[in-house]
């Protein structure tokens, strides 16, 4: 029996929009340190780490992530396991996110001048120590806004767990649709929802470029 979109059903977007926020924080917490290990092992003098972690992201960043999902998923029943949507889901984008993260922060390293490094290579400063002490201090700062950035579109990017029943916000409307029939009002606030968590984070990111540019001498425009 179908019933008029309310506020109850508004209420319980709300109430799903917060497994959004959680899975969105657990693939950013893992994916962000599953990411750092490898934007080092990436920019390490060890040529065969090097080139592992290249196949990695290359395979990462070349496959759908929806694809990447479903293996997981599906992936874990062929040991006659029975999966878990939350399990899945955290699994398959805090590795998805992890090679986007190691691009953004493998930049960020590599923008620290040469000469730095060879300056520290000169004192007898290990790779290690090189990091710790000289790079990673100055390359946090660029990370920030890229990071919160990209944090958006882990956000947006959890929509397609809906596709193996996590009822997170995307799945929650189509629940609520299913009873409404009323798809523009439903995924109206849906996009509404959405907007209200990644807005923020956006602006964010712009301003911190921002401040960044400017401390280093530059120009930018917010659009």
């Amino acid at each position: 029996m179908l019933r008029d979109f309310g506020p109850n059903e508004l209420l319980y977007l709300i109430t799903a929009a917060r497994w959004t926020v959680v899975l969105s924080l657990l693939a950013f917490a893992g994916g962000g340190l599953l990411g750092l290990v490898i934007a080092l092992l990436r920019v390490s003098p060890w040529k065969p780490l090097r080139l592992l972690m290249i196949g990695y992201i290359q395979v990462m960043q070349g496959t759908p992530a929806l694809m990447q999902l479903f293996m997981v998923y599906y992936g874990i029943g062929l040991f006659g396991i029975r999966p878990d949507p939350w399990v899945s889901a955290a699994y398959a984008f805090t590795v998805s996110s992890s090679a986007f993260f190691a691009e953004i922060w493998r930049g960020c390293i590599e923008a620290i001048p040469r000469g730095q490094w060879e300056s520290a290579r000169s004192l007898g400063l290990s790779f290690p120590l090189i990091l710790r002490l000289v790079v990673l201090p100055q390359a946090f700062r660029i990370m920030i806004a890229p990071t919160i950035g990209y944090a958006v579109q882990i956000i947006k990017g959890t929509s397609l767990a809906s596709l193996i029943g996590f009822t997170e916000l995307a799945r929650a409307g189509q629940v609520i649709n299913t009873i409404t029939f009323e798809p523009a009002r439903v995924f109206g606030c849906v996009a509404l929802i959405y907007f209200v968590l990644c807005w923020p984070l956006s602006y964010l990111s712009q301003r911190l470029e921002t401040r960044i540019a400017r401390s280093r001498g530059e120009s930018v425009s917010l659009g």
